[in-house]
């Protein structure tokens, strides 16, 4: 049987209890497979006391397999995944500041603004901003027009955010079924 070598973007969500330094050792268990991370967001999770890392890199299923044990191997994750872009819900936002007068010489600005669903949330003589909330491919579709129209002064992107599709929280169940064996080896 043939491994698979098809290098993809793949999303890990790593679950671990609040501890410093782990951002660290997780980046390094990229670094160290030569690996390099497209995308990182550290949040609280909806579970108590559990953050949330979502970490994004293109390699191919065999080196996510191998990232995503080398991770959970860290004493203070609790769990580790890795998805692709069909199993997950994923938004980004970006600001865009535009300059105001390449804007008013030039009405195809607003035409991209409107036709990307951005909105604008600040103007001045000087420069405008503009936001856009979206998978990456829209935003980075934003960008290019708006870049092609000679008005882009600075662009920031978030880094991914995104819930599974699956119908329960995998952290959860794992954190049920780890309270439940504590609660039978109390009673032994």
């Amino acid at each position: 049987m043939e491994k698979d070598t098809t290098t993809k973007l793949y999303t890990f969500l790593i679950y671990s209890e609040n501890v410093p330094g782990l951002l660290s050792q997780i980046t390094a268990v990229f670094t160290r497979r030569q690996v390099n991370i497209e995308s990182l967001n550290v949040c609280a999770s909806s579970t108590p006391g559990a953050h949330k890392y979502t970490v994004t890199a293109n390699c191919d299923e065999h080196m996510a397999k191998m990232l995503t044990v080398q991770i959970e191997k860290r004493i203070e994750v609790l769990q580790a995944h890795y998805y692709t872009d069909d199993q997950l819900f994923i938004n980004e936002t970006a600001l865009f500041k535009l300059s105001t007068p390449v804007m008013l010489k030039n009405p195809d600005v607003g035409r991209m603004i409107r036709f990307h669903n951005a909105r604008i949330i600040e103007v001045n003589s000087t420069y405008a901003v503009v936001e856009i909330t979206g998978i990456t491919n829209d935003i980075l579709s934003l960008f290019d027009a708006l870049k092609t129209l000679g008005c882009v002064l600075q662009f920031v992107r978030s880094g991914r955010i995104c819930i599974t599709k699956s119908r329960v929280e995998h952290l959860d169940e794992y954190l049920a079924v780890r309270e439940t064996k504590r609660l039978k080896q109390e009673k032994k």
